[in-house]
């Protein structure tokens, strides 16, 4: 089968046949998309995550089994053998299922959707499906070279290392509210964060940006 990657620096969703079959947080910096689209990747269209007023879909839980199968109907499914005997919700799509947690609705998996519409409602506890689940918001690991006088700048905000680690490339995990600088001596600082600019550049040298690659 011909699969399609749609990547950006924050997703990357794995389509077959027209239909998402899988999306994770995405590994990749701006650099490697720039890569990319000098190789033959092309500019891409809306992500395909379905839109939060999506009418098309229903919702249902079930328990996933040792071996991370789930039964719909006349089908049974893999989930992943890591959520064995976890309780999940499914969002189930015209083309694609959606594993999700049901108290957070963290996307756990994506998988094509087998069922039939006359199957789906006559699923067992099949409801009206909520806001599609995303992917986890875990912090985002940045990396940074100290100025000579020991400063970075991560989001838009400068930071003051000292000239003490002038010169350091140091990991930061970036969240929606503060930043968490890991330095050489094995010390973690963390600063408030003071601005809403999103992550361009994962690596030290900060390069041009590029827009989502297909």
């Amino acid at each position: 089968m011909v699969i399609r990657f749609w990547a950006d620096f924050q997703l990357i969703h794995l389509s077959a046949g027209g239909a998402r079959i899988k999306t994770l947080r995405s590994h990749l910096s701006v650099n490697d998309l720039a890569k990319l689209a000098a190789t033959g990747a092309v500019p891409a269209g809306p992500a395909p995550l379905p839109p939060i007023e999506d009418g098309h879909a229903i919702e249902i839980e079930r328990p996933v089994s040792r071996g991370g199968l789930v039964c719909l109907g006349p089908h049974r499914l893999l989930a992943a053998e890591i959520l064995g005997g976890q309780l999940v919700g499914i969002r189930i799509e015209p083309a694609t299922l959606m594993f999700y947690h049901p108290t957070t609705r963290v996307l756990l998996r994506t998988r094509p959707n087998p069922l039939t519409p006359e199957q789906a409602a006559r699923l067992r506890g099949a409801r009206p499906a909520g806001p599609p689940p995303r992917p986890p918001s875990e912090p985002i690991r940045v990396q940074r070279r100290a100025s000579a006088t020991g400063v970075i700048l991560v989001c838009g905000q400068k930071i003051v290392l000292g000239r003490v680690h002038a010169g350091q490339t140091v990991s930061i995990a970036v969240s929606d509210t503060t930043l968490a600088i890991e330095l050489d001596d094995a010390e973690t600082r963390v600063v408030r964060r003071t601005t809403t600019k999103p992550v361009r550049n994962i690596k030290a040298d900060r390069p041009w940006t590029v827009p989502s690659v297909s």
